[in-house]
C-alpha cells in the first residue's frame, strides 16, 4: 500500500504523464509554431516505455561508535524515490532530494539519500538485521535497488586465544595460535614479531593460516622474540599478550684433532670441541669426552733407562693383578653355583606372588565434579594364594619408572634382563632405564617415523618391560596399553612409550561423512616383535550403536598414510587386531605397536555423536564485562584434562556441572543462547538472538578445544549476584540448559587440583605390580579353564558369564583363550576391579579348586 504523503506525487505524476505524450505527440500539436524552431535537443520519444534503472544503489554500512551513517540512492529516469528500511517506509521530511538531467541524453535524474542513526539500529537489538531499500518511480512502473545492511561495528577486548610462548630447537616446526576477538565486520588479524609486523610474502618462512595462526616453518635463531597477534576492523585495534619463542641449539662436535706424539709417559691425545654448533639459549652442551688418550706401543715410547727397581716394579703390579683376577673368577663361580641350586617353583613364586597387592583409588572429595570412574567395591576377599612360610623368598622389586625421572639409552636389545637357568627357573636383574624423558622423546623425534611425535612428556609415559609384562597409563585421559605376561619374548627387553597425539598436529583425512571418534593414540617402538596381542584401551564419543554406525580403526603406516586394519562388528579372527566396544570406551587387541584412532562414517540421521558442555568464567572480575565461556568438545576424558588445564592457564573456574549432548548427523547448526538475566543489573553484548557453531565443525572433530563466549556487562561494580539461562541445542534436535546463579566476587573456587588429578595411578607399572591377578594364579585359572569340557564348564562359560559372548569366535583362535579374557578383565577393571567378584563367576563354573583361592583379607 502507498503511504500517505506519496499520495499528492500520484495526481501530480498522472498530469505530468499527459504532458509528456502531449509533448512527444507527431508533428507537436499541443506547441506553437514560434515555439517549435527553439527546440534543439528534443526528448527521445522512448521515454515513456523506459522502466528506471539504478545508476547508484545503496551499500552496507556499519555504524561506528555513534556516528550517523548515510545511504544513497541515483536513478534515471525517475520521477520519485523513496526509501524502506525494514519493511516501513522511511518519512517524506527525512529524505535529502537532488533533481538533475542526464546531458547526454536529456533523461531526468534524481538522488535521494537518507541518515541512519545508531538508535534507529538498536530498536530492533537482536531481532534481525536493519537493512533498508530504495523505491523508484517512472511514468512505466517502479523498480527496487538491492538492500543495504546497517550494522553497528565493535570489537570486543578479549582475545579468544592467545598465543603462548615456547621453547623450540633449531629447524622445528613453530604454531602460535590466535582466536581474534568477537567483532563486526570480522577482525582482521597481523602478526608482530618485536613490535614490527611480519609479511609472510617477503619471508616465506612464515606462513599465517586461515583461521590466524602463525606458523614458523624452519625455526632460525633469528626467530627468536616476542610474538603479538594485532587484530583489527574500522572501529578499533587490540594486541594480544606477547609470546616469548626461544629457539636454542643444542651443542655438536666437531672433527677430533689429530693425535699428539708419544710422550714420556708413552701415551698421546687428542681433542675437540663443541662448536658445530656451538650451544645456545639455553640449548644442551655437547655429551661425551672432549679429550681422549691412548698409549703408544713401545715402538713409539721414547726409550729411557730402565733399572732393576722398575723391572720389580712391574712384575708386582702384574703379581697383584692375576691374584686379583682369580679371586673375582671363584667369587662368581660360587655365586651362580648357589643360584643353580634354587627351586625352580620357589624362584617363581617369589617374584610373582611377592609383588601382589591389592590397588586403592583416592576417594573423590564431596563438591568437586569428577569425569566418569566406575566406583571400586570393597572386596572383602581376594584372589591370591596361600603363601608358603616354610620357604624363604625375596621380593622382586620391579623396574618401575615415572615420566619425571631421569635417563640413560633407549634400547631394544636382547639384553640379561631375565637369564635362563637350569629347570625353567630365571634370575632377574634390574635393567637400567633410560631417565631423562626429553632424551628419549629426542631420540625418537630424530627417526623419520617418529617425527610428528609431541614433545610434552605430560601426555606421554614410557618404561622397560620383559616377558614379565606390565602396564603404561597416561592420568586423567582414559588412555592405557596392557601388556600382558609372555607378550614380549622371553630374553627380551622393550622400553615402549604411550602418547596423544593432538589432532592438529596429526592431519588425519577424513572423507564424506566420516567423523574422528577417539583421540588419536601413539604406541611404540612400531615394529617389535610380540608373541600375544597387547591390549590399547581409549575413549570414543559416539552412540556406539552399529546399527547407525561404521566403525573402522585406522593405523599409520611407516610411509605417513593412513590404512583401514579393522572395522567393527566385521573381524576377521585370522587378522592381528580385534576391539571390544563399551559405552564410552573401547579395547583393542593388537599384535603390532604403531599409531591408532577410531573413524566413524554415519549409515543414517540417527547416528549421534556425544558432546561435552563445559562453562567457565573467570575466578576474579574487576571490570564491567562479565565473559562466560561454553565448550563443546567430544565427550573424552583426554579432551576434558586439555580444556581444564588450558582455563587453568587462563584463570577461569567451572562455574556449573558438565552435560552430554546427543549431535546428530542431520546437517543442522548447534545453537546458543542465553535468557532470564535481570535487566535492571545485566545486559548481553550479544547482538543476535544467539550464537550459531557450524555443523561440521562439530562433527568433523578436528577441532579440539571448541567454544563460544557470550559477553555480559554489568551496570556497575558492586553487582555480583547473576542469574541466567544458558541453552545449548541443536536445530531440530537434542537440547540442554544451564541455570546458573551465583555470586561472581564471593565465588571464587579456582578449578580443584583434585578434578585433574582424581586418576593417581602409576604412569608406568612393570612386572607383577601391574596386574590384579597374581601371575601363579592366572597360570592355574588358564590351565583348568583352557581344556575343553563336556558340560561347557571351560572357558566359553567364563566369557559367557563375563557378557564375552560375542567374541567366542575370536577367542576360539588363540591357543589360550583363557588368558585373553583374563587380559581383557585386567584392562578393563585396572581401577575398580572386583576380585572377589572374578572368584564367584569361577565358582559358579564348578571348577572345586578354584574355591583353593577364595581366602578373606585377613588370612592374606
Amino acid at each position: 500500500m502507498m503511504p500517505l504523503h506519496l499520495a499528492p506525487f500520484v495526481r501530480w505524476r498522472s498530469g505530468l504523464v499527459l504532458a509528456w505524450i502531449c509533448l512527444f505527440s507527431v508533428g507537436f500539436n499541443c506547441i506553437g509554431a514560434e515555439h517549435a524552431a527553439s527546440v534543439t535537443h528534443p526528448l527521445p520519444v522512448a521515454f515513456s516505455d523506459l522502466l528506471p534503472h539504478f545508476l547508484v544503489e545503496p551499500d552496507d554500512v556499519y555504524i561506528v561508535k555513534n556516528k550517523p551513517v548515510t545511504l544513497t540512492c541515483r536513478s534515471t529516469p525517475a520521477t520519485q524515490i523513496y526509501f524502506k528500511c525494514n519493511g516501513e517506509w522511511v518519512h517524506q521530511d527525512q529524505h535529502l532530494i537532488e533533481r538533475d538531467v542526464d546531458p547526454a541524453t536529456g533523461l531526468p535524474v534524481m538522488q535521494v539519500k537518507i541518515d541512519i542513526s545508531r538508535q534507529q539500529v538498536e530498536k530492533i537489538f537482536g531481532l534481525e538485521d536493519y537493512w533498508c531499500q530504495c523505491v523508484a518511480w517512472s511514468t512505466t512502473g517502479t523498480q527496487k535497488s538491492q538492500k543495504a545492511f546497517v550494522r553497528i561495528a565493535y570489537l570486543r577486548k578479549n582475545f579468544e586465544e592467545e598465543p603462548l610462548g615456547k621453547e623450540v630447537a633449531l629447524d622445528q616446526e613453530v604454531l602460535l595460535r590466535c582466536h581474534p576477538p568477537e567483532g563486526v565486520p570480522p577482525a582482521e588479524v597481523e602478526w608482530q614479531r618485536n613490535e614490527e609486523m611480519i609479511d609472510p610474502k617477503t619471508d616465506p618462512n612464515f606462513f599465517i593460516t586461515a583461521d590466524h595462526n602463525l606458523i614458523i616453518k624452519q625455526a632460525r635463531l633469528a626467530d627468536t622474540g616476542n610474538y603479538t597477534c594485532v587484530a583489527k576492523n574500522i572501529v578499533a585495534r587490540r594486541k594480544s599478550s606477547s609470546a616469548t619463542v626461544i629457539v636454542y641449539v643444542d651443542g655438536g662436535w666437531s672433527e677430533w684433532s689429530k693425535w699428539t706424539p708419544c710422550g714420556v709417559d708413552c701415551s698421546m691425545w687428542r681433542s675437540r670441541e663443541c662448536t658445530q654448533p656451538t650451544p645456545g639459549t639455553g640449548g644442551k652442551e655437547c655429551q661425551g669426552l672432549d679429550v681422549q688418550s691412548l698409549n703408544c706401543t713401545s715402538e713409539q715410547c721414547p726409550q729411557t733407562a730402565s733399572g732393576a727397581e722398575d723391572v720389580a716394579l712391574y712384575v708386582g703390579i702384574v703379581a697383584v693383578a692375576l691374584c686379583l683376577t682369580l679371586l673375582l673368577i671363584i667369587l662368581v663361580l660360587v655365586y651362580r653355583r648357589k643360584k643353580e641350586g634354587l627351586d625352580a617353583d620357589v624362584a617363581d613364586s617369589s617374584i610373582l606372588t611377592t609383588g601382589f597387592q591389592p590397588m586403592g583409588i583416592k576417594p573423590t572429595k564431596p563438591g568437586v565434579w569428577a569425569p566418569r570412574r566406575a566406583a571400586r567395591s570393597k572386596n572383602s576377599h581376594l584372589l591370591t594364594i596361600q603363601p608358603d612360610l616354610t620357604t624363604t623368598t625375596t621380593s622382586y622389586q620391579g623396574t618401575l619408572r615415572s615420566r619425571n625421572e631421569v635417563g640413560g639409552k633407549f634400547s631394544m636389545s636382547n639384553g640379561p634382563l631375565l637369564e635362563p637357568l637350569p629347570n625353567g627357573s630365571h634370575t632377574l636383574h634390574n635393567g637400567k632405564l633410560p631417565s631423562d624423558p626429553n632424551a628419549f622423546m629426542d631420540r625418537l623425534s630424530s627417526q623419520t617415523y617418529f617425527k610428528t611425535l609431541p614433545r610434552d612428556n605430560v601426555n606421554t609415559s614410557y618404561g622397560t618391560f620383559n616377558f614379565l609384562g606390565g602396564r603404561l597409563t597416561l592420568p586423567n585421559t582414559g588412555i592405557s596399553l596392557l601388556i600382558p605376561p609372555e607378550a614380549i619374548p622371553r630374553g627380551k627387553i622393550y622400553e615402549i612409550y604411550l602418547t596423544i597425539q593432538k589432532k592438529e598436529d596429526m592431519r588425519l583425512p577424513l572423507a564424506g561423512c566420516q567423523t574422528l571418534l577417539s583421540p588419536v593414540v601413539s604406541c611404540g617402538p612400531p615394529g617389535v616383535m610380540l608373541t600375544r596381542p597387547v591390549i590399547l584401551s581409549m575413549d570414543h564419543c559416539f552412540d556406539a550403536c552399529l546399527e547407525n554406525w561404521a566403525i573402522r580403526l585406522k593405523k599409520q603406516s611407516y610411509e605417513g598414510s593412513w590404512e583401514d586394519v579393522l572395522q567393527l562388528g566385521e573381524e576377521l579372527v585370522s587378522e592381528p587386531y580385534y576391539c571390544q566396544l563399551e559405552a564410552e570406551t573401547c579395547q583393542v587387541f593388537t599384535e603390532q605397536l604403531g599409531r591408532f584412532a577410531l573413524v566413524g562414517e554415519s549409515l543414517c540421521m540417527a547416528a549421534a555423536k556425544r558432546l561435552k558442555l563445559l562453562l567457565f568464567a573467570p575466578a576474579y572480575c574487576s571490570t564491567l564485562e562479565y565473559n562466560i565461556r561454553v565448550y563443546c568438545m567430544d565427550d573424552t576424558q583426554d579432551l576434558l584434562k586439555e580444556v581444564m588445564q588450558m582455563e587453568r592457564q587462563l584463570g577461569g573456574r567451572l562455574i556449573d556441572e558438565p552435560h552430554v549432548l546427543l549431535f546428530k548427523d542431520s546437517y543442522h547448526n548447534l545453537r546458543l543462547s542465553i535468557h532470564d538475566m535481570p535487566q535492571a543489573h545485566w545486559r548481553s553484548k550479544l547482538l543476535a538472538g544467539y550464537q550459531e557453531i557450524p555443523f561440521y565443525h562439530i562433527w568433523s572433530g578436528s577441532q579440539r578445544t571448541l567454544h563460544c563466549t557470550f559477553t555480559l556487562e554489568r551496570q556497575n561494580l558492586s553487582t555480583c549476584d547473576l542469574t541466567c539461562t544458558l541453552c545449548v541445542w541443536q536445530v531440530e534436535g537434542e537440547g540442554q540448559s544451564f541455570s546458573l546463579d551465583f555470586n561472581i566476587s564471593k565465588d571464587i573456587r579456582p578449578l580443584d587440583s583434585d578434578f585433574l588429578l582424581m586418576d593417581n595411578c602409576t604412569p608406568a607399572l612393570a612386572g607383577p605390580s601391574a596386574f590384579q591377578i597374581p601371575y601363579l594364579i592366572r597360570q592355574k585359572i588358564c590351565s583348568s579353564l583352557d581344556a575343553p569340557c563336556p558340560n561347557g564348564a571351560d572357558w566359553r562359560l567364563l566369557a559367557q558369564r563375563l557378557k564375552l559372548d560375542r567374541h567366542m569366535s575370536f577367542l576360539a583362535s588363540k591357543s589360550s583363550p583363557t588368558s585373553l579374557i583374563l587380559d581383557l578383565w585386567e584392562a578393563q577393571h585396572f581401577h575398580s576391579g572386583n576380585l572377589n567378584q572374578l572368584a564367584a563367576v569361577m565358582a559358579e563354573i564348578g571348577k572345586q579348586e578354584a574355591m583353593i583361592f577364595l581366602v578373606s583379607d585377613g588370612e592374606c
